[in-house]
């Protein structure tokens, strides 16, 4: 059985995409990887397919199992978790705007062996020079430690427990969102389980790079939240 079940969900933004998946390859951990094509446009999921047969994980495109338009988050867990359970293994959640190191995986799965209790681990987030970013900016102080956070954590780079998996369905998530990081964290909380952010797992994070509007928040919140309700995106 492997060590950990990695899924990333993809949704064009096949720059960083490749980035993300050649990264996890370099990863020393025992693990099953799973890309989710979310309704990439053609050309790039004849990428992924080209990148499915360099670096061996197993692509889902959800173009065939699905009429629902992006984002398909929902179901990319679903599917997860039943993966995850039928391995009787954590679920690792590595977005594709993400670049671990070679030895996040193994990092973070100790941090879970070693915390009895956990629920969701996460790796904190830095930018190109270093610093603490977008999800994680609350962090000030750069130091190694792990941290049992009352914060939501991000599914930037995450993991979840096979307890957590087997307590909460996400069968039972909500059809009326499209992300799902912060009413888990939340669950996981009231389930009784601590959640940890560990800062001695850097990953590099590129911000919304498969959602590019999303930069509207911070350069025009005014109307990055009127596109927001009107068009009913980034439903939390």
């Amino acid at each position: 059985m492997p060590e950990a079940i990695v899924i990333t969900p993809v949704k064009d933004s096949i720059d960083t995409t490749l980035r993300t998946i050649e990264a996890i390859s370099k990863s020393k951990a025992d693990f099953e990887y799973f890309v989710f094509n979310d309704f990439s446009t053609d050309e790039n999921t004849r990428e992924l397919e080209k990148a499915k047969v360099k670096y061996g994980f197993t692509l889902i495109n959800l173009s065939e199992i699905t009429n629902t338009p992006s984002p398909n988050y929902k179901l990319v867990l679903e599917m997860a978790q039943k993966k995850a359970l039928a391995s009787n293994c954590p679920l690792l959640i590595i977005e594709s705007d993400v670049v671990i190191k070679n030895d996040t995986i193994e990092g973070l799965l100790s941090i879970l062996r070693m915390k009895t209790n956990a629920g969701m681990v996460g790796a904190i987030t830095i930018d190109e020079t270093g610093n603490y970013n977008f999800p994680y900016t609350f962090e000030k102080i750069k130091r190694a430690e792990i941290i049992n956070t009352s914060h939501s954590l991000s599914f930037c780079c995450t993991l979840l427990s096979v307890s957590l998996l087997k307590q909460f369905n996400f069968e039972t998530l909500s059809e009326n969102k499209d992300w799902f990081d912060v009413f888990i964290s939340k669950q996981s909380k009231k389930l009784g389980f601590s959640n940890y952010l560990s800062k001695q797992h850097e990953v590099l994070h590129l911000p919304h790079s498969s959602r590019p509007w999303k930069h509207l928040k911070y350069k025009n919140p005014i109307l990055y939240y009127l596109k927001k309700f009107i068009s009913k995106r980034d439903r939390i």
